[in-house]
């Protein structure tokens, strides 16, 4: 083997913690993609519908714009202004749903407080819902029948596994019940025979029940709001969490205090998410050699 194509090391030494590197796992990702896109006689099509000026969002989708040349993939950006009817939007999407060169839509969340964010997803055909959130696609997860992830769930459990943790019969704490990432991947490692918790901000003792986590993922939306005393000794820590404080980005976890403890520990930014965009690659990849 060339040393030069030699994938990088998946973690970092510089903290006690091992630093899951979820930047050089999607790019692996991505460079595989690349190679079966050669193969195809056709480019798989990823349509992202973003409504609105969100700072954050022109970000994220400008991210997947670029992510789809990496990989050979057509691509189609539609901006909306924020006025934008929800009928007007699900209209959008209906033509979409007909267009040959589209095999994968995705609509960028947040969307504007008039808009039903699960009306317009679940517009989308079961077959194009390149972000796995529409009711069919979550259904088919919650019976165990796995075809179309949610992004950042997918990605979570690719970061889990390249820590080559054995999941039966580990605790996992979900901190955050959300339909986007705490549910699905409750679910997920459920059908890996983990034993999973999920808290909320209902929870009482909340330390208690993080303190027993094997694995522990945190999507709650709050600087700094697990720290080291909340973590058990050689857990495995995954920071969903993406806080903006002035010019830099933090997670959900206190990343310097719970690297002490913790075995392997995912970065903000540079963890999750990577790979919830590498696995928006991959869905919709499979979304089209499945359509064609």
């Amino acid at each position: 083997m060339d040393p030069g194509n030699q994938e990088k090391p998946l973690v970092k030494d510089n903290v006690a913690a091992q630093v899951i590197n979820g930047q050089q796992i999607a790019k692996s990702i991505r460079n595989h993609i690349r190679l079966q896109v050669k193969k195809l006689d056709f480019k798989p099509g990823l349509a992202v519908i973003q409504i609105g000026t969100d700072p954050a969002s022109t970000v994220y989708v400008n991210h997947k714009k670029k992510d789809c040349e990496r990989v050979g993939f057509h691509s189609e950006v539609t901006r909306l202004p924020s006025n934008t009817s929800q009928e007007e939007v699900i209209d959008l999407v209906k033509q979409l749903n007909q267009s040959k060169s589209i095999h994968g839509i995705l609509v960028q969340m947040p969307m504007p407080s008039h808009v039903n964010e699960q009306m317009v997803i679940d517009s989308i055909l079961p077959q194009k819902d390149a972000d796995g959130l529409g009711t069919v696609n979550l259904g088919n997860l919650l019976i165990g029948r796995e075809h179309i992830l949610p992004c950042t769930p997918g990605g979570i459990l690719r970061l889990i596994e390249k820590t080559k943790v054995k999941l039966v019969g580990k605790r996992v704490v979900c901190v955050g019940r959300s339909r986007l990432v705490g549910k699905p991947i409750g679910l997920l490692l459920l059908n890996r025979h983990a034993t999973v918790t999920f808290c909320h901000s209902r929870t009482t003792n909340l330390g208690l029940e993080t303190k027993e986590a094997d694995i522990l993922v945190v999507a709650v939306g709050k600087p700094k709001f697990i720290t080291e005393e909340m973590v058990k000794p050689e857990a495995i820590v995954i920071d969903v969490g993406i806080n903006r404080t002035g010019d830099s980005l933090i997670g959900d976890i206190d990343f310097k205090a719970v690297s002490k403890v913790a075995s392997f520990i995912t970065p903000v930014p540079g963890g999750v998410g990577p790979m919830t965009r590498a696995i928006l690659l991959e869905n919709t990849l499979k979304l089209a050699t499945t359509q064609s």
